[in-house]
């Protein structure tokens, strides 16, 4: 959400932000809007003063005897309330529609963010570590054969449908310890606090978190009104919903493995082999609660953590800079890190690492109190750490050999009993 104050302050420079994204300009209708509500309330105060007066007036008329007088101020004080009643009416269904308008407007783009259409125009900070030279054609994740009795798709279509997997032996413990890997890296070594958190929301934490609401249609709801979490941003973000801090608590960095739900609404026909995108996912999330000025040093934070979780597993990796055409509607600032698949033979997305800016604390009136005792927003920031299913995609892909086992790498082996590998059979050896 936006602060009017600001738009008010310079409005060609919210309508210049926004047509970065593509967007066309809306100050002017945000500014009649917004005047047109404030002329309301001040003409209620106006009104209200009047009224005031008019019904001090009343008990001098009536101690004095003056009954025509007396009618008369009552009238008056009764045609005020209903002006009153009316103006206030008015103005509080246009601040609601004020309200709508400003939920429904993207985040804006920090300066350094660079202008493009769409992910063609993303640009690449740094790439870590080489592809391997394979000595044979490597293979996708659901075609290498140690895989392939541990990741079921037609069991799991059978009982859900399409875009989901059962996980079986060898592939559900190495899914695990991908998860409790990652976990342990962020707990003991990056500073974060692991938390578990529910998968089921209220409506007003999708608000929160800006899933909503222009983006249902990406995520599930229950029957009675809940909504299944498209990731654990929503819930670990949201614990400081409402909150006032005090500056010695930020920042507060928090990390969750949970189950992740998306309906992948807008992605009909794209990867529908194997588990690279699927309805029902696990992802180690990370969030971080700042203050303003230290925002974009823990965005550089999280980006570094969840590029150990790649340099831990030896798997090479690019980072970019995503573009104006391809950033979150929630988000100023995104850096993508994209895992080296040999299967497809390109990069592919593993984690997001974004900085909101004030825009979700805006939604969820998350504040503390600066060194002047004053209230400001937080500013908050997320990041996967990663997504646990891509995670042994990349793992699969990149270890495995010609007669179809796959090595593993060693950050994994404490979590797998000493185990090194998964043969060609699909057994942890």
């Amino acid at each position: 959400m936006h602060d009017i104050r600001a738009i008010r302050e310079n409005p060609a420079a919210f309508d210049a932000a926004l047509s970065r994204r593509g967007l066309a300009p809306v100050s002017s209708e945000i500014l009649v809007l917004d005047e047109s509500r404030r002329t309301k309330i001040q003409a209620a105060e106006t009104a209200q003063a009047a009224a005031n007066t008019a019904a001090k007036a009343i008990g001098a008329a009536k101690a004095a005897g003056n009954e025509e007088e007396f009618q008369k101020l009552r009238a008056e004080v009764a045609t005020k309330k209903a002006e009153i009643a009316k103006l206030n009416d008015d103005a509080k269904a246009e601040d609601a529609k004020l309200h709508d308008l400003l939920m429904g407007i993207p985040n804006l783009p920090y300066d350094e963010v660079p202008d493009g259409k769409d992910e063609d125009d993303n640009v690449e900070i740094r790439k870590v570590g080489s592809p391997r030279n394979f000595s044979f054609t490597p293979l996708e994740h659901y075609e290498i054969p140690a895989a392939t009795s541990g990741l079921d798709f037609e069991t799991a279509a059978k009982l859900s449908g399409s875009r989901f997997v059962v996980m079986r032996g060898a592939m559900a413990r190495l899914h695990r310890a991908l998860a409790q890997f990652m976990l342990d890296l962020h707990t003991t070594e990056h500073g974060l606090t692991e938390m578990i958190t529910p998968v089921l929301v209220r409506e007003e934490m999708m608000y929160g978190t800006g899933q909503l609401p222009k983006f249902g249609e990406d995520s599930y709801q229950t029957t009675n009104g809940w909504w299944l979490i498209p990731t654990s941003e929503v819930t670990l973000t949201n614990v400081v919903n409402g909150e006032m801090l005090e500056a010695d608590q930020l920042p507060i960095r928090m990390t969750s493995h949970t189950q992740c739900f998306r309906s992948e609404a807008g992605s009909a026909g794209r990867d529908t082999s194997g588990m690279l995108r699927q309805h029902q996912f696990e992802k180690v999330e990370m969030v971080s609660i700042t203050k303003p000025e230290d925002s974009a040093a823990e965005h550089e934070r999280m980006t570094s953590c969840a590029e150990a979780v790649l340099e831990r597993l030896g798997l090479p990796y690019r980072t970019v800079v995503l573009c104006t055409g391809d950033l979150g509607a929630g988000m100023r600032k995104t850096h993508d890190i994209e895992v080296w698949l040999p299967g497809q033979d390109r990069y592919r997305e593993i984690s997001s690492v974004s900085v909101a800016g004030d825009y979700q604390a805006r939604r969820m009136n998350a504040r503390y109190r600066d060194g002047d005792g004053k209230p400001q927003f937080v500013h908050t920031l997320n990041g996967s750490g990663l997504a646990v299913g891509r995670a042994l995609i990349a793992v699969l892909e990149n270890g495995q050999e010609e007669d179809g086992s796959v090595t593993l790498p060693s950050a994994l082996h404490p979590y797998l009993g000493g185990r090194t590998k998964v043969t060609p059979e699909g057994e942890l050896v």
